[in-house]
Parts: C-alpha cells; structure tokens; sequence
C-alpha cells in the first residue's frame, strides 16, 4: 500500500511539474502574440495561405462537422457529462470527478487567455465565433479531452487516437480559417497542461480507484 502511495505522489508530481510548464508556455506564448498587436507571424499567415487553397466539398463538411462536435453544447454539455456517467457506469466516480473537473478548469482557463489577450480573428473565418482567437477552445477542448483519456485509460492505441483527434480538430479550426496557427498551438497547450494539474490533484485516489478495479476484474 505504501508502495503504491508513493507512486501515485511520483506521479502527481510529474503531473504537476508537466502542467504547470504546459500552462506557463501557453501564456507566454499569449503574450509574445499580444506584444504583436495585430500582426500574424509569419507561419500563421503562410498556413492560412494553404489551408485555403485546399478547399473542397469534403474537407468542409468534416471541418464544419467538427466546428459542431467540439464546441458548444456539445463540447461544454454532452461530452463531460456523458463522460463521466460511464465512468460512473464503470464504477471509477474518481475518474468521473477528475474528467470533469479537468474539463470545467480548462474552458475556464481558455476564456481567462481570450479576455485578456484579446487576439482577433483572421478576416476570412467562415464559421460563427466567440470573442478572442487565442487560444483556440475547441483544439483546448479536444486535448483536454485526449490527454484525460489517457490519464484515466494509459494504453498506447487511446494516445494514438487522442492525438489524432487533437491534429484533426487544429486543421478543422484553421481550414475553417477560424483560427491562426499559433492559436491551436495554444489551444494544445493550455489544454493539456490543466489536464495535467488537475490530474496532479486526483492522482492518488485515481490510482486506489484503479487498484480496486483490477481486484474485482481479477476476481471476477
């Protein structure tokens, strides 16, 4: 028993260290972006240049499919509480309250970075969008979504498909021209990193929680 408290606290730490680095380079990269005013980097306006020569008919249905999955009702509703009723369902109400909590702390975080930094759009979005392009919520919302999977599910195959995800949902925002570069870069920071803390916070009970599954599986 000791031994595995002692891991759980390695693994907060970790968790802890991680995020709060995630975190600080997603700020930081706000602020380089902020000292800007409203001028691009280079990459971002070159990105933006591609993505639109690629238009056609498929990769707009799946990037607007996508604007509706990870944004909204769906991102802010459906998604958490739907996720933490099966974990519910699966008898882990510790990953349920850390999956949530993970997904409430990182929405918030994106909307203190949009109000403060204030970035604005690129002028040819096509898609409906709140205040503020960095960092990119819907990319923070998948990765948080990615990161947590893997958190509570630590298989390869969960990582592969998380990460996928994460890449499809930032080509969506831009191809979609609702975001710069830069501003799914922050998206993916800012949501892993409160993945990450927040993970630091239920590290321990996660990992008894874990412990008492694989004994009734094992009996079972």
């Amino acid at each position: 028993m000791n031994d595995q408290r002692t891991a759980s606290v390695r693994t907060a730490m970790r968790d802890l260290i991680a995020g709060l680095a995630l975190v600080a380079l997603s700020c930081g990269l706000g602020l380089w972006i902020f000292s800007k005013g409203d001028t691009p980097f280079a990459v971002d306006v070159w990105w933006n240049g591609v993505v639109a020569g690629w238009w056609n008919p498929i990769l707009t249905a799946v990037s607007q499919a996508m604007n509706w999955v990870g944004g909204g009702w769906v991102a802010v509703l459906v998604v958490p509480i739907g996720g933490a009723i099966a974990l519910v369902v699966l008898r882990r109400p510790w990953a349920a309250a850390y999956f949530l909590t993970a997904q409430a702390a990182s929405a918030a975080g994106v909307q203190v970075l949009k109000h403060l930094f204030g970035r604005v759009r690129p002028e040819d979005i096509i898609v409906v969008s709140d205040y503020g392009s960095y960092p990119s919520g819907h990319v923070a919302n998948a990765t948080t979504l990615a990161v947590t999977a893997v958190v509570i599910f630590p298989r390869l195959w969960v990582a592969i498909v998380g990460a996928a995800w994460v890449l499809l949902m930032a080509f969506s925002r831009t191809y979609l021209h609702a975001h710069w570069l830069s501003d799914t870069l922050g998206g993916a920071l800012i949501g892993a990193g409160t993945a990450l803390l927040i993970a630091a916070i239920f590290a321990v009970p996660m990992a008894r929680e874990q412990t008492r599954v694989l004994e009734r599986a094992s009996v079972g």
